[in-house]
């Protein structure tokens, strides 16, 4: 029988329930358990795809082309497991499969509720989860007290009853504030937070307890009398440089062990040293580099958030920190690229949709080239950089996207041939992960080292082929395409320190342990570009 960890938050949301469970993820692999994740989110979207950055941040795209919460890239990165659609569900997609069996007459005339078919429902999609694995570690979205939380609250609460207690274990996350006019730390939040879940009918068994600083014995103390806690169930969950620390906070706080015994398990003490020497690394580089991440969701930095993360990695080989320099693209078109641009050691155009801001993309584009600053476009970041070389060197004035002039005259970047006929937006895209293959003696391939490489796709819209021997003409390279060489995957530019654009998003594949190959080299060329070499 499997283990499941259910993994909770209360008073106020981003507490980082999601970083804590990847946490609890990277220690218990560390000690040779096998699990996987699950992240429920409360929403009646049927899931994040056609939703809003502003509202949710980035979507996490899995290898069998699921559209997910980000969290589900925090999990990827913490251990080693591969998450797919399975792995992340929301209230409308429960729903959605509830009302599928009720018109097909599964329920044999009875009355649908919530209680039992909404509920049984969300435990069936927990427990196909445990086949193959030792634990699994369900983060529940939302905040505890939620209206939109209870039907998931209610099900964790019975699962118990189905696989047994000694096999259910809950991880509570809240918030414990210093305020500083009182000079003192409050546990009051704390204990609401738990009385309104043992109301539900949970009683947490853990405690991780989000603040600025170690938690003295006294404090742990107070809050585990009146949470119904032993005061080593009350967990420091301190505010770290970088979220890889984490695990390492977990570790000296005894949440790992802890876990073993509440659940049972037979596993041995864990070996964190390699996990510590890279965040060492990641802490104390030895250089810095500016990165302009000129984007059109910087408001909402989670947007990117996959992105920021491999731009960490792709620096720990070479000691590189990439302190990001935030730049909304309709800033450059108000006051143009030289003065936006002026000093980064290195330019990033990340994915996107619409119209807003292109031609401020297309201008850091033009600067990155002309200036001889290193450049990585990502998806949208490539049809850009196709339509900046196609106006400004192969002479083709009124290049666009059909995206962006739907009837324009030199549409270089067009809507892929099988999505014209698509109506639905939400799951319809180019998603997942599909083969490319590398020209030998690339840029590209010099940082893969290999000619045939998998990536994860999201998008519609892809290099018109019309235009293909006009643009390699004048010097644009296409260094990966599909294998039937229909699709362009990647272009670079020769003439240039460091110039290369992907139709995909590699940042979804990028690890602490395994950094991107294309993040890696786009660091060394931006480090390169600062130290004059």
């Amino acid at each position: 029988m499997a283990k499941f960890i259910f993994v909770t938050g209360g008073v106020v949301s981003s507490l980082g329930k999601g970083l804590a469970s990847a946490s609890i993820g990277n220690l218990l692999e560390n000690r040779g358990a096998s699990l996987t994740f699950l992240k429920i989110d409360p929403y009646i979207n049927v899931d994040p795809g056609t939703m809003n950055p502003y509202q949710h941040g980035e979507v996490y795209v899995t290898e069998d082309g699921a559209e997910t919460d980000l969290d589900l890239g925090h999990y990827e990165r913490f251990t080693s497991i591969t998450a797919g659609r399975r792995n992340n569900f929301t209230t409308g997609r429960i729903y959605y499969d509830v009302i599928m069996k009720e018109r097909r007459g599964d329920y044999l005339g009875g009355t649908v509720q919530v209680v039992p078919h909404i509920t049984d429902e969300i435990k069936r999609s927990i427990r196909a989860l445990a086949d193959g694995v030792e634990i699994v570690i369900c983060e529940i979205g939302g905040t505890v007290g939620d209206i939109e939380s209870l039907p998931f609250l209610e099900a964790i609460r019975q699962l118990p009853y189905d696989v047994g207690r000694d096999n259910v274990l809950y991880v509570h996350v809240t918030l414990v504030p210093y305020l500083g006019t009182a000079g003192e730390i409050k546990t009051k939040p704390t204990q609401h937070s738990v009385n309104k879940l043992r109301e539900i009918g949970i009683q947490p068994h853990i405690l991780l307890c989000r603040t600025d600083r170690y938690l003295p014995p006294e404090l742990k103390e107070k809050i585990a009398l009146f949470c119904n806690l032993q005061r080593d169930e009350v967990i420091t969950a301190k505010d770290v440089e970088t979220p890889y620390e984490v695990p390492l906070v977990f570790h000296k706080e005894g949440l790992d062990a802890l876990i073993v015994r509440h659940l049972g398990l037979q596993l041995k003490e864990p070996d964190l040293r390699q996990w510590d020497s890279l965040v060492q690394r990641i802490k104390r580089p030895q250089h810095e580099v500016t990165i302009a991440l000129v984007g059109k969701y910087i408001g909402l930095k989670e947007s990117y958030k996959s992105l920021t993360e491999a731009l960490v990695h792709g620096g720990i080989e070479s000691e590189t920190r990439p302190n990001i320099q935030w730049v909304e693209s309709d800033d450059i078109e108000r006051r143009g690229p030289d003065r936006v641009l002026a000093g980064v050691d290195g330019i990033i155009i990340p994915g996107g949709f619409g119209n807003r801001g292109i031609e401020g993309k297309i201008l850091a584009i033009f600067h990155a080239r002309e200036k001889q600053v290193p450049f990585l476009g990502l998806c949208l970041g490539m049809q850009c950089a196709v339509i900046e070389f196609a106006r400004n060197v192969a002479g083709l004035k009124d290049a666009n996207s059909s995206e962006f002039v739907p009837e324009g005259p030199t549409s270089v970047i067009d809507l892929m041939s099988d999505q014209r006929a698509v109506e639905a937006k939400g799951g319809t895209m180019r998603l997942g992960s599909y083969p490319c293959v590398l020209e030998k003696g690339s840029r590209a391939h010099e940082a893969y080292g290999t000619t045939e490489i998998r990536e994860r796709h999201r998008h519609r819209y892809e290099f018109n082929n019309t235009y293909r021997d006009q643009l390699i003409k004048h010097g644009l390279v296409l260094s990966g395409l599909s294998p039937d060489g229909r699709l362009v995957e990647i272009v670079e530019l020769q003439q240039h320190p460091w110039f290369l654009a992907t139709q995909f998003h590699p940042e979804f594949n990028s690890r602490p342990r395994r950094p991107h190959p294309l993040f890696k080299g786009f660091l060394q060329a931006a480090l390169r570009r600062k130290v004059g070499g």
